[in-house]
């Protein structure tokens, strides 16, 4: 009968299998292997990134891709995103933390083009979207929902602190045109305004 190994000799047998340079090589491919394994999983889990956060137009909790927002009867009234070129002048809106839009009331001539020239001299992140009530109310309750969500839709310019930004705009119909900021409370607190289009 042999003699029992002493600890000794267990810990050298189990060091050298754990540092054997083969071992170690091996071990490396199977780590890079899991992870580019994983890689597609995690890509899928994300879900789709291309503005919309993988829901359709019409469910608005999307993550707000408003981009469907202009098809439907109801807000062809707004108009559609304009081209620069065409603007036939600009107005200067500022947006504050009193949660007022200056000017709110504006008139233009049915078919103009207007570039909207937008100061956020607030300390808080502010928006301006052209469209209707019902869209809006969709809009803020996704908002609500979905507080720190960024979106580039053509009929929106989102602002933070300090920021710039300019909106082109072609009021195509006569009427009546809303715009607010759809950030959480603010348009409930009166950040709206109207465009009257003659």
């Amino acid at each position: 009968m042999a003699p029992p190994k002493s600890d000794a000799s267990v810990c050298s047998t189990d060091t050298q299998r754990y540092f054997n340079p083969i071992t170690r090589w091996f071990m490396k491919k199977r780590i890079s292997i899991l992870v580019l394994a994983a890689l597609p999983a995690l890509a899928l889990a994300a879900g789709d990134n291309a503005g919309n956060h993988g829901m359709d137009d019409h469910q608005m909790p999307q993550g707000h891709d408003m981009a469907g927002m202009h098809k439907d009867k109801h807000a062809a009234v707004a108009g559609k995103p304009g081209e620069s070129a065409q603007a036939s002048r600009t107005i200067e809106v500022t947006m504050d933390d009193n949660m007022r839009f200056t000017p709110s009331n504006i008139r233009v001539n049915k078919g103009e083009t207007v570039r909207f020239f937008l100061k956020n001299q607030g300390k808080v992140a502010h928006e301006l979207v052209i469209g209707t009530q019902d869209e809006f109310n969709k809009h803020a309750a996704m908002m609500r929902q979905m507080p720190g969500m960024k979106h580039t839709e053509a009929n929106l310019i989102n602002l933070n602190s300090g920021q710039s930004g300019a909106l082109v705009w072609q009021f195509t119909q006569s009427g009546s045109v809303d715009f607010a900021c759809l950030q959480p409370g603010h348009r409930e607190a009166g950040m709206v305004g109207k465009v009257a289009v003659n």
